[in-house]
């Protein structure tokens, strides 16, 4: 296809997907809305926020990172002289008995599982996570509860005038980027509350990342390894395996799940380099032993190896806190992988049985059941943890089918931003049969000026628009390669589950998945819902939202099923927008 044609084509679309009375001309650079950035800020919550987006120079920070690949040194002085220039040392981060956790998949819900146990215990807890889905102060959080907005508020103001009156004139950049700050926020929030212990999830890097200032934590913890952030990390696993390894440190021990052996044997060695007890945790089978069977708050069969590492993470704390020391850690016996010893197997406490089935981690496996539509949330963004999904869906499809002789009806909802490639997510998601495809942006509405925690300035609305007819392009294509089917060679089972998890009836489709490119993520909801959501209700009329022959017949076909199943994926900040405007409460 030309690239005018292309250029037509998209128009096209857009103007079919825009509702009455917004502009649909493609612009070269609009904004997705001004930068507030006040002169004099105020004291209010979303005045800080809104400062905070200032500081979004996230892209121009990991081109400087990638650059200085090499400089590692460079990267942590940076981060020092930041610390310092806030009122602390690294001496003080001393003081906090921090659990690092790095990975590519299920390092959050890692840290909520080990949050979550040592809670049990009585122990005050702090936790710092990344990205946020509703609200900016859920990435730092005192027992389990983000801060709220007069803290947040009050530490933002604390922090940033402290910077400000520290800066040197000789600089040309004073403050620190978006997530630096709230790394730095996150520290003095800590220190000041006397948590008992601070689990610190690690953002994008690993040894290149804010966050490995750190250099006593209590444990280091390496979650599922994947493909994903090449460009900063590179295009290798092992590469890749070799930035999560990083955060390891001298005589500090270290656990980590079943990986690939290339993977895992960049971390033994960098493990053996500087001295760093690394263990290889046992499957959760191994722990539920002559016991009961765990029960897990989060839902899908891949949350049971981060529920195996959260264990092991909890478990070393609790004895290091009692002054017991490694050596109590006592390896049960090599594992037959790279040789790495196998971590203790034990009983799990009736505080860690608890904690497991008591976390909760918004938009990680998340199912809300609302009249006859159900939401599948779950933030997959990389190939294996888009697989995971694929199996918990299916799955969970299975479990609620509704009978033999209830037609129902499946929504895809997708997104995926950055440096991803959204070809083979899109492929994995085939098999679970979706009646519709729906893209849209990472944004609740179109305009996002009222709320500034959805704000994003590194993106301009014509770039997320584009790559969303990019995927919609991508799903057609896949569309026509399993129209066009090769005669000769023989079906094979279907990924993420057996066959006997396709449900049936189907409406019927005389073609391939309808799909459809929405503005934001509110239209999409309307389109979707029908105003047949009990919670989800808006004052225009879902009928009157576009004019478009999919659009419309699809319409009828969801206001007429007994079910519709949704599942929300691609994207944490699509779940996370998704979340915004099914559940008003999170926003409060």
């Amino acid at each position: 296809m030309s690239r005018a044609r292309s250029h037509r084509r998209a128009s096209l679309f857009l103007a079919a997907v825009f509702p009455r009375g917004v502009t649909t001309r493609v612009t070269g650079r609009r904004e997705l809305s001004a930068r507030p950035a006040p002169q004099e800020p105020g004291m209010e919550y979303q005045d800080a926020v809104r400062t905070l987006n200032s500081l979004q120079t996230n892209a121009s920070y990991l081109e400087e990172v990638k650059r200085r690949r090499g400089d590692l040194q460079t990267q942590l002085e940076t981060m020092k002289l930041y610390l310092a220039r806030s009122g602390l040392q690294v001496e003080d981060l001393d003081q906090l008995n921090i659990i690092h956790v790095t990975g590519t998949k299920g390092k959050g819900s890692t840290c909520a599982f080990t949050e979550r146990i040592l809670r049990n215990y009585g122990l005050k807890t702090g936790f710092f996570s990344s990205p946020h889905l509703v609200q900016v102060r859920e990435r730092i959080r005192i027992n389990g509860q983000p801060i709220s907005p007069e803290h947040f508020t009050k530490h933002f103001w604390r922090l940033y005038h402290r910077l400000e009156e520290t800066k040197d004139s000789s600089s040309c950049v004073s403050m620190p980027a978006y997530f630096r700050f709230l790394t730095l926020m996150a520290f003095h929030v800590f220190l000041q509350e006397k948590v008992d212990l601070a689990v610190v999830e690690v953002g994008i890097g690993g040894a290149y990342d804010c966050t490995n200032i750190i250099r006593k934590p209590v444990v280091c913890g390496v979650s599922s390894l994947g493909i994903d952030h090449t460009s900063l990390l590179g295009d290798t696993m092992e590469k890749i395996a070799w930035q999560k390894g990083g955060i390891f440190k001298h005589g500090v021990p270290a656990f980590t799940v079943p990986q690939p052996d290339g993977p895992l044997a960049v971390l033994r060695e960098r493990a053996e380099q500087i001295s760093c007890p690394l263990y290889l945790c046992p499957p959760l089978e191994a722990l539920e032993e002559g016991g009961p069977p765990l029960t897990l708050g989060l839902e899908g069969e891949h949350q049971r190896s981060n529920a195996a590492l959260a264990l092991q993470l909890a478990r070393c704390w609790l004895q290091r806190k009692d002054h017991q020391g490694i050596g109590e850690l006592k390896a049960s016996r090599p594992s037959l992988l790279c040789q790495l010893p196998l971590a203790p197997v034990f009983q799990p406490t009736s505080h860690m049985r608890h904690g497991l089935r008591d976390t909760e981690w918004l938009g990680r496996t998340q199912i809300l059941c609302r009249g006859p539509l159900t939401w599948y949330l779950d933030g997959a963004h990389t190939c294996s943890s888009v697989q995971a999904c694929v199996r918990w869906f299916r799955q969970a499809l299975h479990r609620r089918k509704s009978g033999p002789e209830v037609p129902e009806v499946r929504v895809l909802l997708f997104n995926s931003t950055g440096d991803r490639d959204p070809a083979p997510l899109l492929k994995l998601l085939r098999p679970c049969q979706f009646d519709y495809a729906v893209f849209c942006p990472n944004l609740t509405e179109v305009a996002s000026t009222g709320n500034a925690d959805q704000q994003n300035f590194m993106v301009t609305l014509d770039q997320v628009l584009l790559r969303c007819l990019e995927h919609q392009q991508h799903w057609s294509r896949l569309d026509e390669e399993a129209a066009s089917p090769d005669l000769w060679s023989t079906p094979s089972p279907e990924a993420g589950g057996p066959a006997a998890l396709l449900l049936a009836p189907r409406l019927p489709h005389t073609h391939g998945t309808s799909s459809l490119v929405f503005s934001c993520i509110s239209h999409a909801l309307q389109w979707i819902s029908q105003g047949r959501d009990p919670d989800f209700q808006t004052p225009s009329s879902p009928r009157d939202l576009l004019a478009h022959p999919v659009a419309n017949s699809g319409a009828s076909v969801l206001r007429e099923a007994a079910a519709i199943h949704v599942l929300v994926t691609g994207s944490l900040h699509l779940v996370g927008g998704v979340l915004k405007l099914l559940d008003p409460s999170l926003s409060q």
